[in-house]
């Protein structure tokens, strides 16, 4: 059934048709910190502040301030869902997304006269334009800078060689027709799209397509070296449906945006312009990033003045909650793809499978399940988590287990702590590393040791046993039955 999942309508039509994975309120909410409130209750997850949990997405179709609108969220926040609608075992979910790297399958631009997501146009110049009444972006909080785009496919083009690229940023609506953007320095080629366009003292045209298929949205989070510089993600994504991605040419920017969005916000990035994040709260926060904390705002942050919003008709909005489970599923699985990719490419079918924890955010800690065939693979286990910080960055923490330990089970994983690992001997500290700026502990006010934010000490935590006491560890061997007959 996944098969027929093209776009944000279809992927909802298979989610309604499987229990329990998607629930619609016709009670009014209120975008502004509201509308957060109540799914953190049914569905976030991730490392939202407990009490949460993992449950269905959810459709607000009453949205205080914008009639007609309607909000879904938590499309992807349950590793169950995910496999639902990119057709695939949870499990092997990494899996898909390294194959779809490998077999790209180039996007098409097709007329505009096709094109859903231009079926409704608003221009800037039109009186009365105002971007924060045409999208219902939420806020996650009371404390947010303002209304955030969470989901927003971002594309832009090298100005010098003409290679696009597909990324998810925060943007913040500041005022009718401008939108700040946050832009983490080295980590996203938009960001240096926009460096090139600045030093020529010409904007970078960009547009923003919300609401689309959630195999884009999921390889849109592929990062180097998996899809270095000149990659377009968007091949990635029509591997995962082997069909080209459908693009459409922008009506008033030399750019393209993706032909069956729900919303497309077209503009260009300003030269030479910074705004400050919260100038319209003044609270010093931004919004809930994916480690579970309020990242600061930013005082300079580059400014998008928008041009024109088209839309389908009747437009479905999609958001996300920053720490949910949902940023687990965006982050984590391409992380856990770069991982699996990285590791067999060095040693062939020792890597069984990598999850990367709900408790990172699915950036910051994986479990590698590795097995040891033979007496020379001792040692080469903790090479693969070498590897994998090789092949994220932004990794902290690895856990190496063996093959009997579910890798997706943290409580499995722990039973591998408590019984396989011995602090002195099996964790390996790697300190002064570049890990992730949005982990407060990455701070010299954390530890004057630390040289700089976003430097830390990255570990692995090796509780995998010892290739010649295997026996020794074998776990109680239960008979293999199959409990039908019985219930």
């Amino acid at each position: 059934m996944a098969d027929k999942v093209n776009d944000l309508r279809s992927a909802l039509k298979l989610l309604e048709s499987i229990p329990g994975q998607l629930i619609f309120t016709e009670v009014e909410v209120d975008p502004m910190a509201e509308l957060s409130g109540v799914y953190r209750h049914v569905g976030a997850g991730g490392t939202v502040m407990r009490p949460t949990k993992e449950g269905p997405a959810m459709i607000f179709n009453n949205i205080k301030g914008h009639p007609g609108a309607r909000v879904v969220i938590g499309l992807l926040a349950s590793r169950e869902r995910v496999g639902a609608l990119l057709g695939c075992d949870p499990k092997k979910l990494g899996f898909l997304l390294k194959d779809s790297v490998m077999n790209p399958v180039k996007p098409v631009v097709i007329p505009n006269k096709e094109a859903k997501c231009q079926e409704i146009v608003h221009y800037a110049y039109e009186e009365g334009f105002d971007i924060r009444k045409l999208v219902p972006a939420p806020t996650n909080t009371e404390e947010d800078a303002g209304p955030y785009i969470t989901l927003g496919m971002c594309y832009a083009s090298n100005p010098v060689t003409g290679e696009s690229d597909v990324t998810i940023h925060r943007m913040c609506l500041q005022s009718k027709d401008e939108i700040s953007i946050f832009l983490q320095p080295g980590a996203r080629h938009i960001g240096y799209f926009r460096e090139l366009a600045e030093a020529e003292g010409k904007p970078l045209p960009i547009s923003v397509s919300i609401g689309v298929d959630p195999a884009i949205e999921i390889a849109s989070c592929f990062e180097p070296p998996t899809t270095p510089l000149g990659y377009d993600e968007l091949q990635a994504a029509g591997a995962i449906r082997e069909a080209p991605v459908e693009m459409v040419r922008c009506l008033t920017i030399p750019e393209k945006a993706i032909a069956n969005a729900e919303y497309v916000i077209e503009g260009e990035i300003l030269p030479n312009r910074r705004i400050r994040e919260d100038i319209n709260s003044n609270t010093g926060k931004a919004m809930p990033e994916f480690p579970g904390y309020c990242g600061p705002a930013s005082q300079e942050l580059p400014v998008i003045k928008v041009k024109a919003v088209t839309t389908r008709k009747d437009p479905i909005m999609q958001t996300c909650i920053g720490p949910s489970e949902e940023h687990v599923s965006m982050a984590g699985i391409p992380t856990e793809a770069s991982i699996l990719a990285m590791v067999e490419k060095a040693m062939p079918g020792k890597l069984q499978n990598v999850y990367c924890l709900s408790s990172g955010g699915g950036k910051y800690a994986a479990v590698l399940q590795f097995k040891k065939s033979v007496p020379s693979d001792e040692g080469r286990h903790r090479q693969a988590a070498l590897l994998a910080f090789s092949a994220f960055a932004e990794l902290k923490h690895v856990f190496l287990v063996d093959e009997d330990v579910d890798c997706f089970d943290l409580k499995d994983v722990m039973w591998a702590m408590t019984t396989r690992f011995q602090a002195d001997i099996d964790m390996i500290p790697i300190p002064g590393v570049q890990c992730h700026p949005l982990d407060p502990s990455n701070s010299p006010d954390y530890n004057e040791a630390i040289r700089g934010r976003g430097i830390a000490c990255k570990a692995i935590f090796d509780c995998t046993v010892p290739f010649d006491q295997k026996e020794r560890f074998a776990r109680a061997r239960f008979k293999d039955v199959d409990p039908k007959h019985w219930l």
